[in-house]
Formats: structure tokens, sequence, C-alpha cells
């Protein structure tokens, strides 16, 4: 599907032949990254030498197919309040349930969303949504511009033609448009709302800067730094029109008294928020369940059913009972005990890899145990799909090295239309920069000159 062995060989040739070009690349990614924002903590974004190319064939189809299951899950999320066949398996708190009934002010239920899969070969399977508050756009678009800064890649495009897939524009569109739609007037004044001393801060700045280049008013704050006197939301004692939210709902309801200014606000119309507390909806594990059994098939048509069989695992709610598999009935936990070599088990909502448990742990008392846990807290099944890796150039000890990855692909989707992607590489069998074992790279379109 995605066809870069050309390329790839091409630009690691540029690196083998002239050590001198990949020294000098290597030392520009190090020095720019710590001043331009470019790290998550302390530690910078990128380690690798090579971006993530895709061809455009490639990416034209994952526009498409993303396009075709975000509307599938869309309408889904909308249906989800007046049918509890569908609202109850998704496991919503109490405090959760009271928010989706607040009419956000605007339709799209996540306007801003990231599908996270795995693009090989011979196979491209999606495996979580972040429909609450995805990371990195700013981070991909800053990486890539400067990567097009390196001197191994001037040279490359001199045969290349590569082009750069942009997404915080979109970003800055949907929080305008949500803001329109709601009911705001002129332009927003904006509130980057999330805690403090998190190692994702440095891209509120550079959200805050993209923002204020194109004339928004912008201020960065945590909750408990926002106040409401029952007619304006304030943020540092600045007037807020529009919250871009990237707190998590469970983190910010897990404390009540720092959390009440933004949902007073909230619910009382008096502030617009994106993306909305109904996000919850999609951001579940358990849509994937939704998704894939065959039970729920009458949801969807026959389009958005091709592209489910074709790219979303085999998911289920962790449960003491019957199930289905490949068509025939199980006994669902004696399936995960017999098959936990090719499982997953996920918390139902999580987030930069806690509690995620492949294949089962490394032994049988391992995966007992993790199984006891996934049965006492809502967690989903997942059936392991194949992970692709690919050798990318490294600069280590003063000379340059190689070291085989594993890749994802994760598509930003704007409303239903993708807009860019993050790449994320690792070592370990875990792909997350939050779980602090990887890297990200740069995703860019690659073609011939």
């Amino acid at each position: 599907m995605n066809d870069t062995a050309d390329a790839i060989q091409a630009y690691h040739a540029l690196l083998e032949d002239d050590p001198a070009l990949a020294q000098t690349s290597a030392e520009h990614l190090a020095a720019v990254q710590p001043d331009a924002c470019l790290t998550f903590g302390d530690t910078p974004l990128c380690s690798v030498l090579r971006p993530s190319f895709l061809t455009p064939a490639a990416y034209a189809s994952i526009q498409d197919a993303c396009q075709i299951l975000a509307g599938a899950m869309f309408r889904l999320a909308e249906q989800m309040p007046e049918l509890p066949e569908l609202l109850e398996p998704m496991g919503l708190t109490p405090e959760e349930r009271d928010l989706i009934t607040v009419d956000p002010g605007f339709r799209p239920i996540s306007p801003t969303t990231r599908l996270d899969s795995f693009l090989g070969p011979e196979s491209w399977y999606f495996v979580e949504y972040n429909a609450e508050t995805p990371a990195a756009i700013a981070y991909e678009d800053h990486l890539t511009d400067l990567f097009f800064e390196l001197p191994v890649m001037r040279a490359f495009r001199q045969t290349h033609a590569v082009s750069p897939l942009p997404a915080r524009h979109r970003l800055l569109g949907v929080l305008r448009a949500s803001y329109k739609e709601w009911g705001g007037q002129g332009a927003p004044s904006i509130a980057i709302v999330d805690w403090s001393g998190l190692p994702t801060a440095t891209e509120f700045e550079l959200f805050a800067r993209y923002f204020r280049e194109q004339g928004v008013s912008v201020v960065i704050a945590e909750p408990r730094e926002l106040s409401y006197d029952g007619r304006r939301l304030y943020a540092l004692d600045t007037p807020v029109d529009l919250v871009y939210r990237r707190v998590l709902t469970a983190e910010l309801l897990s404390r009540p008294d720092e959390a009440e200014p933004l949902v007073r606000a909230y619910k009382a119309r008096h502030v617009c928020v994106v993306n909305s507390f109904r996000a919850k909806l999609l951001h579940k594990k358990m849509i994937f369940a939704l998704l894939s059994d065959d039970r729920y098939a009458r949801y969807f048509d026959e389009a958005e059913r091709t592209i489910i069989r074709e790219h979303v695992p085999w998911t289920r709610q962790v449960a003491d009972g019957a199930s289905t598999y490949g068509g025939g009935k199980i006994d669902l936990l004696p399936f995960i005990r017999d098959h936990r070599d090719r499982l997953v088990l996920k918390p139902n909502d999580e987030y930069g890899g806690k509690g995620v448990v492949i294949g089962g742990g490394r032994s049988q008392s391992e995966g007992e145990a993790a199984l006891a846990d996934a049965l006492t807290a809502p967690s989903v099944v997942q059936e392991r799909v194949p992970v692709a890796k690919e050798e990318f150039p490294i600069w280590r000890d003063g000379g340059l090295a190689w070291s085989e990855l594993a890749v994802d692909l994760d598509p930003f989707l704007f409303g239903t239309e993708v807009s860019g992607a993050l790449t994320r590489l690792s070592a370990a069998a875990l792909l997350n920069v939050t779980a602090g074992t990887g890297s990200l790279a740069p995703t860019v379109l690659v073609e011939r000159a």
C-alpha cells in the first residue's frame, strides 16, 4: 500500500555516502529542538534522521478510509444517548453521563481527533481513537519545518518531491468554526487548558505562538486558574470565549473543586469548549467493540462494514460470558486465557499506554493477574495486529548508526477529514512517547521528482 522502499534507500545512501552531511544534519536536529519547544519534558521529540514517508496514493487511501470510519463512529455516538444498547457498554461514570446531556452548541461530536493505526506492507489496522484531546498536531508541523532545514533533506529534495502535511491551521479552523456555530461573534479569546508540569506543555507553547501569529488572543491556564462569575469564564483574569480543552475529562472530574468553574460555565453555555465533553462517547476504547461486534452491524452501511472488516481488529469488553470470534461462539474468559499471546488487554479509559498488557504478560501468572485486573475495572480485549518495522538512521557516539524500530501511523482528523499524521517510533512493543520509550518523526509525502 505504501511503497517507499526506493525513497528510503536513496535517503539512507545520502547519509552513508557523506558522513559530513550526516553529522551536520544530526547536529542541527539536536541543537534546534530544545529551544524550539520540540521536547517531551526534557527529552528531544525526535532522535532519528529520516522522516516517515508516505506515497500520495497511500495518503489518499488513508484519507478515504478514515473519513468513512469516522463518519460511522460520529453517527453511532449521536445515537448513543437515546439507545441503551449502545450507551451502556461505553462504561460512562455518572459525572460523564451528566456532561454528555449538555448541548455543546455545535454538531460534531469531536471536531478534532486522531485515529491511531499500524500500517504495514500487507495490512492496516486502527487500534485506538483519540477523540477527547489528540496531541502532537503542532509537534508534527514544527518537526516537519525543522527537517526541511536539514542538509540531508535539501540534498534529498534534489531528486525527490517532498510535501509537508500541515495540520495546525486545520485545528485553528475547527476552533473558529465551532465557536461560530456555538453562537460566537468575531474572533474568540482562547484558553488552552490543562494541568501545569506536563511533558506535553511545550506543545501548548507552540500552539499559543501560532494562534498569536494568526491574530488570536490566547492564554495557557490550569483548571484551577479558571474562574466563573455566572456570566463569563476567566483564565488568569482574562475573559475567555473558547476553551481549547487539553485536559482529559476523567482527570478534570477527579478534582471537582478545580473543575467547577469550567463545568459550570460549560453547562450555562457561557463558554465554547472544544472538544466538548460529549467526545467521551468516542474516546472510550469500547468504541472498537461496538465497531467489530456483529451484534451492532446493522448500525453501519455496507461501505462502513467493509472498512470495519478490513481495518478494525476484533475487540470485546472483558466480561464473563459468551461472545463470538471469527463467526463462531466462544466463552470469552477461557478464550482470553487460551490465546493470550495474540491478544492485548486495555483499560477502557486510559492513555499513554497505562495498563496495557500485550500478549498476556511475560508469564501465565502475569496473564492471570492482568485478566483479574481487567475484570475489576472496565477494560477491553483486542486482537494483536501486525506491527511494521523500519530501519531508521540515528547519530550515536559521533557516528551514523541504524536502528530497527516499530512504526505506527496516526492520522489527524478535523471533523471526518484527514489532514496530516503523527508517526511514532519505538524499539519497545508499546508505541507511545508518553510511556518514555519512543521518538516522533515528521510524516511527509514523497515521490520521485
